[in-house]
């Protein structure tokens, strides 16, 4: 038990496991790994548009989308689909190159040369573009320049280069995958440095799993009322896998219900460790007027992620920023503000000013400067205590079995001779004990206590012994068995509650001497809460005929005593009693005063009997009870005969 809780504490204290992240703290570990990734195509395009040649550069070709490191040294992933356009530069791109040339060289001065602004004559304006486009887009001659960047939440722009591509997925007209259909993957790499990194699960999602996605939908991105921040700061959406599927080659996707918009592409879907799940890859849209159905997107699984990777030298997931950050965000959760500063402060060193990072350093430092009031602590409360009195406990629980390894119980004893084992059991109560009861076990051998360290015993040292007293705590027996064992007696062991613990189990016992029964049922039921003793000279009165009985019958111990009543002036002698013999219950039974006397004929003494403990003793004691009706039968048989004998004298 004890260890359990030490178990217990040392996990609470300690790093808490992946899995025990809360929600923020999933999200934030992984935001600051991602960011916004842009394809532009710019180009020189020259052309004639029916006079002489010309050359414009048109507005460029931008496709945004979401890409996160992978490795913290500067490697990164994003969709194939999301760079393709700078980076093969389909033919589609020169071509909406041209078309946006055509708008600048040829339609806006066709317009301007007739004093025309944009849209005041929708027909002449197609009528003009349609010309254009047939004069002079097929001779159209462009010189394009490409580029990827990638845009940190601090504002610091990178170029990024292609280092490994999966083509996307395409369909032809007849919705046909094209040949060169990929995984729809790209590994980027910018500059050398210390960046974030997100790592990959190596669980396999279940449907239900927690999805978190993390990117730059378009519909935040260049929303009107938002500032520049929303172009810096991933947004995050939640839902859980709502699917397995596979794309139309066969490649296997992950569904997921948790939203997703144009420039989510390539973004990263975590779980509740903050690893990779899958990668952004492709919504659903509507097949009437082509707008997104929320609830139906779809993942690339990071174990095709990983297998994308084999064969570089990315080791996903591996950055010295993370354990950092990580150290910061749980101080900051768990209280430790100094730490939270340290530790986040720390991460800002490694890459300065990005958003998440701080944020927290702000709340951290505000924390310091002006503290929470701190709840107290129950939880670490309630564990001291229970460790405290577990160890209290254990240490009692220790001691008592310290106390209790070579006891044993009267039953075990009647076990052990059942079984053969032939215990030998010794009487080593105390002289003084063993003088005072007429009792002992039976077959029991006597070794005095005092001896135990040198006398002479013929038994072999593998014999079971089995030690007995009447100390409290079987002080007397543990002292003998101590002594035997080391003397090489291997096998000792001490009667657990001593003579009184076996009558008490009503096991049975025999007499030293000669005792009437109702003596030996007394002896065996006496506790130490009768130990109350009497003793008398002889010819002294032990009581008077008509005393109060005060409550106390008694047993005789040792010596001898008359019962004496006078009758018509003359005191006569009743009965004789000597060892074991029970007296002056009569009156306890009658409620009345004593009605004969009791006088010492030798030195005697007596074991005073509390007339609530003999009645307990007779409610419970059968035998005793037995033995009572037997003398009280006896009485009555004895006083009648001397009552007839007394009518025939008169």
């Amino acid at each position: 038990m004890v260890a359990g809780l030490l178990v217990a504490a040392a996990a609470l204290a300690g790093t808490r496991d992946a899995a025990a992240l809360t929600v923020q703290e999933a999200i934030l570990r992984a935001k600051p790994a991602v960011a916004l990734i842009t394809a532009e195509v710019r180009a020189d395009v020259t052309m004639n548009c029916g006079q002489g040649p010309v050359t414009v550069n048109p507005a460029p070709f931008v496709e945004t989308g979401t890409g996160w490191f992978v490795d913290g040294r500067g490697w990164l992933l994003t969709n194939a689909h999301v760079v393709d356009p700078a980076h093969r530069m389909p033919p589609w791109v020169t071509h909406e190159l041209k078309k946006k040339a055509i708008e600048q060289a040829c339609v806006a001065p066709a317009l301007k040369a007739r004093g025309l602004m944009r849209g005041q004559r929708p027909d002449l304006e197609d009528q003009i573009r349609r010309q254009a486009s047939d004069l002079a887009l097929a001779s159209a001659r462009i010189t394009p320049r490409a580029r990827i960047t990638v845009l940190l939440s601090n504002g610091t722009l990178l170029p990024a280069e292609v280092k490994k591509f999966s083509p996307p997925l395409y369909v032809d007209s007849a919705n046909q995958p094209l040949r060169d259909s990929g995984r729809d993957l790209a590994l980027l790499r910018v500059k050398d440095g210390v960046y974030p990194a997100i790592g990959l699960t190596t669980r396999e999602v279940q449907i239900g799993d927690p999805v978190r996605i993390l990117g730059f939908p378009g519909v935040v991105v260049t929303h009107e009322l938002l500032n520049r921040s929303a172009t810096l700061e991933a947004s995050v959406t939640n839902g859980a896998v709502s699917g397995i599927k596979q794309d139309a080659i066969n490649q296997d996707l992950v569904q997921t219900d948790a939203p997703a918009s144009f420039g989510n592409s390539g973004g990263p879907a975590i779980g509740d460790d903050s690893r990779l799940v899958g990668v952004m890859t492709f919504v659903s849209l509507s097949p009437a007027g082509g707008a997104i159905v929320q609830g139906f997107n779809f993942l690339i699984p990071a174990r095709d992620v990983g297998r994308f990777l084999q064969g570089t030298e990315v080791k996903a997931g591996d950055s010295p920023f993370n354990a950092v950050w990580a150290a910061g965000i749980a101080a900051l959760r768990e209280g430790r503000y100094a730490r939270a500063v340290a530790k986040i402060g720390e991460a800002n060193t490694m890459l300065s000013g990005l958003s998440d990072v701080k944020r927290l350093l702000a709340d951290a430092e505000d924390k310091v400067k002006n503290p929470p009031p701190r709840p107290f602590p129950w939880a670490w409360a309630t564990l001291g205590v229970t460790l405290v009195s577990a160890g209290a406990y254990g240490g009692m629980w220790g001691q008592r079995w310290w106390k209790n390894r070579f006891r044993v119980h009267p039953t075990q004893v009647i076990a052990f001779i059942e079984n053969g084992l032939s215990p030998v059991l010794l009487d080593v109560r105390t002289k003084a004990d063993y003088e005072t009861s007429p009792l002992k076990l039976p077959g029991s051998l006597r070794l005095d206590p005092e001896e135990a360290e040198r006398a002479p015993l013929n038994l072999e040292p593998q014999q079971l012994i089995v030690a007995y007293c009447t100390s409290p705590d079987e002080a007397c027996a543990a002292r003998v068995s101590h002594a035997l064992r080391a003397r090489g007696f291997r096998s000792v062991r001490i009667l657990k509650g001593g003579l009184g613990g076996w009558t008490n189990a009503r096991l049975p016992v025999e007499a030293k001497a000669s005792l009437p029964s109702i003596g030996l049922e007394l002896y065996k039921n006496l506790t130490a809460g009768d130990s109350e003793r009497r003793r008398f000279k002889a010819g002294e009165v032990i009581f008077h005929e008509g005393d109060d009985p005060r409550d106390e019958a008694f047993l005789v111990h040792s010596g001898t005593l008359e019962i004496r009543r006078t009758f018509d002036g003359q005191e006569r002698v009743l009965s004789r009693y000597g060892e074991g013999e029970l007296i002056g219950e009569m009156a306890l039974f009658r409620k009345e005063a004593r009605s004969a006397g009791a006088v010492a004929t030798s030195d005697v003494e007596l074991i005073v009997i509390k007339e609530e403990r003999l009645e307990w003793l007779i409610r419970n004691r059968p035998q005793l009870t037995l033995e009572v009706l037997k003398r009280l039968s006896n009485l009555v048989v004895t006083t009648d005969k001397e009552r007839a004998q007394a009518g025939i004298v008169r």
